[in-house]
């Protein structure tokens, strides 16, 4: 797999919550870091996902904001 996206966090699935279009696919990436992702659910079917299997969050954005509590 070769793709323009340089944030690329191989991972572990630890949970997948379907719902009825999309589903939420959670990526154990290592030292404590979970990332979640909110796809299709063809997308989960399309691509094996499943909890225990390996699989790469990408990240791609133009802009990620911050924010603090007042």
């Amino acid at each position: 797999m070769k793709l323009s996206a340089r944030n690329q966090f191989k991972g572990t699935v630890v949970g997948i919550q379907e719902g009825a279009v999309n589903g939420i696919v959670r990526i154990d990436i290592g030292g404590g870091n979970i990332m979640s992702a909110t796809i299709s659910m063809n997308a989960i079917q399309e691509l094996g996902l499943a909890v225990g299997k390996p699989a790469y969050a990408v990240v791609k954005a133009t802009s990620v904001m911050v924010g603090v509590d007042d």
